[in-house]
């Protein structure tokens, strides 16, 4: 089969964890034998961002680190139409310009022989309805939502035809233990700084503790404001900048332990959607200490796969005991991995994407079947 993805980027991870996933899965359906193509806007915000501060080098690096993959860029005089027709599925992301996302649906309303799925991995559906609710879907034969509560939010407001719940999930071929690295350091952090949409969390769950303890410990990340950076050198924290994905799980082997802090609109408004950095980490074998989300949809074993602190102070107290007691360390590791590997992994959810492409064509035969039979 020939996929067709509409990505704000899969070349560039700046600021983009998107890009991990989508790599993921199009890494996936090549291995399967399947042809996967991801079409990105050449000024994307992502990539325009990742060429000034790290120049062509960058673009050269993710064709070595992903030479399977196969990245297209398009301008304002792309035939979007002739590269649509060639293809059986068609999965748009939502950080698609919304009059693209109009024109790939008239295009499946006009006779399009392809399954045309909308794919939504952000908060906006919360907390800018009227972005999406301007959105035209009613040509789409499906939603992609990544997280149950994300997919009521699309039921609710009646956007879509049928709505489904894809989470993200981790790319096991590139995140898994590396045991030969031996870790030379406490913590590592990695994730940008948000728009302010965890600034208060990352002092109290990350900030604080490493400062309050003594840690040796690390920050990843872009978007870092000079207070910010500030409070970390502060802290003791070293800053080193974005960090190619490729790199991160041996950044991740480099450590003893790493903590996963949600944004804001996620926790408050999208329970029981992690950020895709906890599937990595776990899959990476690292200890992993959250702050506070519900896991309403039980992706996890919170308390054995990795430990909850509801509070700065449960955030030291997991700290000292992960780095102090191997054992309790190694059996979250074994305990994360487990989990990852029998549930969160790119094959599942190339997996469940045939499941719905499998209900979305026969759907889309029976709809043909009776339109044929009305014009008869």
């Amino acid at each position: 089969m020939r996929f067709l993805f509409y990505t704000h980027s899969v070349v560039s991870d700046w600021n983009h964890g998107n890009a991990h996933f989508l790599r993921g899965i199009m890494r996936e359906l090549v291995a399967r034998r399947h042809q996967a193509v991801a079409l990105e806007p050449s000024d994307s915000w992502s990539r325009s961002n990742l060429l000034a501060e790290k120049g062509s080098f960058a673009i050269e690096r993710f064709r070595k680190d992903f030479p399977e993959l196969m990245p297209v860029t398009y301008d304002a005089g792309f035939d979007h139409e002739a590269w649509i027709a060639e293809a059986d599925v068609v999965i748009v992301h939502e950080w698609t310009d919304p009059e693209l996302v109009a024109r790939i649906g008239r295009a499946r309303a006009a006779g399009g022989n392809f399954i045309l799925l909308f794919h939504d991995t952000h908060h906006r559906a919360v907390s800018a309805t009227e972005e999406i609710s301007a959105l035209q879907l009613k040509h789409y034969d499906g939603v992609l939502a990544f997280g149950e509560a994300l997919r009521e939010s699309y039921l609710r407001a009646g956007w879509g035809k049928r709505v489904f719940t894809w989470h993200e999930a981790a790319d096991d071929r590139l995140f898994k233990p590396h045991p030969e690295i031996h870790p030379t350091s406490d913590l590592v952090w990695i994730g940008n700084w948000g728009d302010d949409e965890r600034t208060a969390e990352l002092k109290e769950f990350l900030i604080e503790p490493v400062h309050d303890l003594g840690l040796d410990a690390t920050v990843h990340g872009v978007r870092y404001p000079k207070p910010a950076l500030a409070d970390l050198a502060t802290a003791g924290l070293r800053y080193d900048g974005w960090i190619a994905n490729a790199d991160v799980p041996k950044a991740f082997a480099a450590h003893r332990v790493t903590v996963h802090i949600p944004r804001r609109p996620y926790r408050e408004g999208l329970p029981g959607i992690p950020t895709i950095r906890m599937f990595e980490a776990l899959a990476c074998g690292i200890p992993l200490i959250s702050a506070p989300w519900s896991d309403v949809e039980q992706l996890f074993r919170p308390g054995v796969d990795f430990l909850f602190a509801h509070n700065g102070s449960q955030m030291r107290l997991h700290l000292r005991a992960v780095l102090a007691d191997a054992d309790f360390a190694a059996s979250l590791v074994t305990s994360g991995l487990e989990t990852i590997r029998s549930r969160h992994t790119c094959q599942h959810r190339v997996d469940e994407l045939f499941g719905v492409l499998m209900e979305c064509t026969t759907e889309h035969t029976i709809n043909k079947t009776t339109a044929k039979e009305a014009a008869a």
